[in-house]
């Protein structure tokens, strides 16, 4: 019996191996304990703090606040609870943009390969009337430093432009950028909600000024995020909706303590653990890589090979649409990184805008590793993927 073979063997019975970790992360049993307590004797509401079980709630947020601010290198009360990055980046783009629209700012500057709900919000922003400069990135989908100072004029309210992309994984410069739009006045957002507890970022040293964070994307649980708002100096924000004036003013409503707890912990865990995670990760990603094009030397990385997550990989695989390969390997959990319906799945526009041609781009999973994966389940993956595409004619495109 081959060692291939009794991997399949082992694995008919099992569940699918889990590769979508850029998709979101189960929720780690150590951040469940964290939160248990919060749903029910702990049940006070936060802004209630004329009684204890308020101040025991509002006692467990703040906690949670610091714990969220400390991987990349905040104080505490530059973070805002939110219910995700979505919400997050929403309220950083329109929010700043409708703030300094009557000092008559009225340019957003944002990248092609940006996520939806980024370009959704600039598209809304160009709407209602702002000035919105989308700029191409270059075939690895790093931006062009030159092209981005070129953008930035003394109108220009804010640059968003993620740490690590959603669907190929690519890191960009984000200090240089910071020292870009400081240098022109300009405020300086990042969607970080692929990289924090990932990669090292340190607000401070990048002049960031405002940072999207996702709970779900970092083992804690879903429905809860935080954005990063810089205090010094001052960005400022027009709120998105009216309340209570909870968060500084900027997010209105009771705070979800069980939720802003995990979110927290989640945190706490990822920068303590992100050293040895990302080493080990990355050591995976190579022997994945590494195995796979032993088997099939046709596959293709997109984005650059290095200045990446510790564990993605965009591969397209020549001549076999994505939809039938993982259709042939149930025993993968796998994405595209893009839309998809039960009959196609539509190029991703984060290819194109990497040159990648529609039939390869449809061709292309995203690989995506984390903290429970492992070397066995690597192997099995390498050889189901590679005899799934070999039947399916891997080559022939």
């Amino acid at each position: 019996m081959t060692a291939s073979f009794a991997r399949t063997q082992r694995r008919l019975n099992a569940a699918p191996v889990y590769l979508d970790y850029q998709a979101t992360t189960p929720l780690d049993r150590r951040v469940l304990e964290d939160m248990l307590p919060y749903f029910t004797e702990k049940f006070g509401n936060p802004g209630s703090v004329t009684h204890a079980y308020g101040r025991e709630a509002e006692a467990a947020v703040e906690a949670a606040r610091a714990q969220v601010a400390a991987p990349i290198g905040a104080e505490a009360r530059e973070i805002v609870f939110t219910s995700g990055a979505t919400e997050s980046n929403n309220l950083a783009l329109k929010g700043a943009a409708r703030f300094h629209r009557e000092l008559g700012k009225d340019g957003i500057v944002t990248l092609a390969t940006e996520h939806k709900c980024v370009l959704e919000s600039v598209a809304a922003l160009k709407r209602e009337g702002f000035r919105v400069t989308i700029l191409p990135v270059e075939p690895d989908g790093l931006v062009d430093l030159d092209r981005l100072a070129a953008a930035i004029d003394e109108r220009t309210v804010i640059v968003s432009v993620m740490a690590a992309n959603n669907e190929i994984g690519v890191l960009q410069p984000l200090a240089e950028i910071g020292a870009l739009c400081r240098a022109r006045g300009a405020l300086f957002h990042s969607d970080a909600a692929q990289a924090v507890g990932k990669v090292p970022i340190d607000v401070e040293a990048m002049k960031i000024d405002l940072l999207s964070i996702s709970g779900h994307k970092i083992y804690g649980p879903k429905g809860i995020g935080a954005l990063y708002v810089r205090r010094r100096p001052r960005a400022r924000l027009a709120a998105l909706f009216d309340g209570g004036g909870q968060e500084r003013g900027l997010r209105s409503g009771t705070l979800p303590t069980p939720l802003c707890v995990g979110l927290g912990a989640a945190a706490a865990l990822a920068k303590a653990e992100m050293p040895a995670e990302a080493d080990r990760l990355m050591g995976l990603r190579r022997r994945f890589l590494a195995g796979l094009r032993a088997r099939l030397p046709e596959v293709r990385l997109n984005g650059e090979p290095e200045r990446r997550l510790p564990g993605n990989l965009n591969l397209s695989f020549p001549g076999v649409p994505a939809l039938a390969l993982m259709e042939a390997c149930p025993g993968l959990a796998l994405s595209t990184g893009s839309a998809c319906t039960a009959t196609e799945v539509e190029p991703s526009y984060v290819l194109r805008a990497l040159g990648i041609a529609d039939e390869l781009a449809g061709a292309t999973l995203r690989i995506g590793l984390g903290r429970y994966t492992n070397e066995a389940e690597i192997d099995y993956a390498v050889d189901a993927l590679a005899a799934a595409a070999r039947r399916l004619g891997v080559g022939r495109g």
